[in-house]
Formats: C-alpha cells, sequence, structure tokens
C-alpha cells in the first residue's frame, strides 16, 4: 500500500472538488426549494458566499462544502469518492458523482470496510490471540 505524496495531488483536483461539490449543492438546495440566503444563514455566510462556493469558486474550503452538504442533509462522499480514485490513479465515472444520493453506495463502502476489519482482526487473534488485538 502506498500513498501519493502531497505534491502528487494538485490544486487542480481540489478545484475539481470543489467545483463538483458546489454544482451538487446547488442542485440540492434547489431540489428543496431553499434559498442562497437561507442556506447561507444557516452556516453563518452571505448570500454572496453561497453564490461563489456553488460557482466553484471564492475561498470556501473543503469542511465549509462538507457543512453546506450537512446543512441539505446530503452526505460528503462526493468530496470524497473522487479523491480516493484520485489517490489509488483510478477513473472513476462521473455519472456516479452526479447522483443525487449517494447513500446506498456509502452503506456498501462501510460494510465492505466493516468485513475488512473484522478479517483482520481475526488474523491477528488467530497468530497471536488476545493479547494481539488488544491495544497498548
Amino acid at each position: 500500500m502506498t500513498l501519493q505524496s502531497p505534491q502528487a495531488i494538485d490544486g487542480d483536483i481540489f478545484s475539481s472538488i470543489k467545483e463538483l461539490s458546489g454544482k451538487l449543492v446547488e442542485r440540492w438546495r434547489r431540489r428543496d426549494r431553499i434559498s442562497q440566503r437561507s442556506l447561507g444563514k444557516s452556516v453563518g455566510r452571505t448570500e454572496r458566499w453561497i453564490r461563489e462556493l456553488e460557482g466553484g469558486a471564492g475561498t470556501a474550503s473543503l469542511e465549509d462544502h462538507i457543512r453546506c452538504a450537512h446543512a441539505l442533509r446530503m452526505t460528503a462522499s462526493h468530496l470524497f469518492i473522487f479523491l480516493f480514485a484520485v489517490e489509488h490513479k483510478m477513473a472513476i465515472p462521473d455519472e456516479l458523482l452526479l447522483q443525487d444520493d449517494l447513500w446506498d453506495l456509502e452503506r456498501d463502502i462501510l460494510d465492505v470496510v466493516s468485513r475488512h476489519q473484522a478479517t483482520a482482526v481475526a488474523r491477528l487473534a488467530s497468530r497471536g490471540g488476545a493479547a494481539a488485538i488488544r491495544p497498548a
């Protein structure tokens, strides 16, 4: 397992994630008939700031995008699935990231992580007994 160096994940990738996130935030906000002013108020920002976030511009951080996503009752997987793919040099279909609801995919990912962890713990236990899996 190797991670790319921080230099390998350049600003263009983060810009792309923010642009995509902004579009999704706008889509969900419009779908739920929430004004930019109302969303801004709920996250402690201005209407103009929301407009910039939705356009992929401005100074919004990934944390800001997550805050807006949560205010709209959406999860932040649209930010991280793309980043995971980049780190592993894998392509990810644009159509996946444009879906409104990734809940089922997220549950599947969490199930896989849970099974992976259970297998790793069982493997450690079989090699060294219970002492091998107790925290230090």
